[in-house]
């Protein structure tokens, strides 16, 4: 009897393990745990221009989504949300935001995004490719997110220092210590402007950031740290990433040099850079899955970032590796 049972058992317990291990292949777009191993961090799925957040103990990850291997233009039509504790570990939600979530778009691009959280709400500043800057809310950071305002945020009129049509992209957000919230974006041309305490309307007049060494085309990500205000952004084509430092959200900025060079098999580049555990971290993108990896098959990665005594950053060390080897010398 007892034998019987085991048998029938062991065959229950294999079919299941077989169901649980196809599951694992083929359920991309909804709850999937996996673990990363070193660079790329994401090799289940195509993810690009990274955006990052932390609450609590928690690592929020927002990506774009290219939609296959061996792409040779830009195809994306939705987004992608990550989580996990410890670098590692990693939670894929079902999917939060779509394209077709924002019914004015007329691009079908769904470009560069970033996410921030303000007074219990999610806001998720999105792109597209010609339609302008769009923002979802969520009461949740995995989402599901909609369409907060049923029109963009910002459009290529607000763009006046700029004529080519995907000038309206790539925002980034920051919450200060004083409770404002500001907005970065554009291509070409670094605009910025104050958002208002709701998070979905601009409050003044929209500028743009110049200094002398600027060579901007794209990406901006914005920072702050002891005081100081860091814009990261793509500069060149193919892409590098530098940076500047202001004492003041609005500059003067000083030009301090390449942050990363051009990220293998990749024409464009796009960071995040966050604090987490104690350390900081740079997030990027490159075309480094084999074989279909392209300049529009990208996929996330992260390494260490670490600051000198002075306040600049160390040049990045882009690794196959990632962040395996920080995590075992913590």
């Amino acid at each position: 009897m007892n034998l019987k049972f085991n048998r029938v058992f062991g065959f229950f317990m294999i079919c299941l393990l077989s169901i649980n291990q196809v599951e694992s292949q083929t359920v991309k777009d909804s709850l999937y745990s996996f673990k990363s191993n070193g660079n790329p961090i994401i090799t289940h799925k195509f993810t690009a221009d990274p955006a990052a957040f932390v609450e609590g103990k928690t690592l929020w990850l927002y990506t774009g989504h290219d939609f296959e291997g061996g792409q040779k233009g830009y195809k994306m039509k939705d987004w992608c949300v990550f989580s996990t504790t410890d670098l590692e570990n990693w939670v894929e939600y079902p999917m939060p935001l779509k394209l077709s979530d924002f019914k004015w778009d007329k691009s079908g691009g769904a470009y560069a995004g970033q996410a921030i959280k303000r007074n219990g709400k999610y806001y998720w500043y999105i792109s597209t490719n010609g339609s302008g800057i769009g923002v979802a809310v969520s009461d949740f950071p995995q989402g599901p997110f909609k369409d907060a305002l049923g029109k963009p945020l910002l459009t290529n009129a607000d763009c006046f220092a700029s004529t080519h049509g995907w000038t309206c992209i790539d925002p980034s957000v920051i919450l200060d210590d004083d409770g404002q919230a500001w907005i970065f974006w554009g291509n070409g041309v670094c605009y910025y402007a104050k958002l208002k305490e709701n998070m979905t309307e601009i409050d003044g007049a929209v500028k743009k950031i110049d200094f002398e060494g600027f060579k901007f085309t794209e990406a901006p990500w914005i920072h702050k740290r002891k005081g100081k205000y860091y814009l990261s952004y793509a500069t060149g084509f193919p892409e590098k990433l530098a940076y500047a430092i202001a004492d003041n959200i609005e500059g003067p900025y000083q030009y301090k040099g390449i942050l990363n060079e051009i990220a293998g098999n990749s024409n464009t580049n796009h960071q995040a850079i966050i604090d987490f555990n104690g350390r900081s971290y740079f997030i990027y993108h490159n075309g480094a899955i084999q074989p279909n990896g392209t300049s529009h098959s990208r996929s996330v990665c992260i390494d260490l970032l670490e600051y000198n005594k002075d306040g600049t950053i160390k040049k990045i060390v882009m690794t196959s590796e990632g962040i395996q080897t920080s995590r075992k010398n913590k």
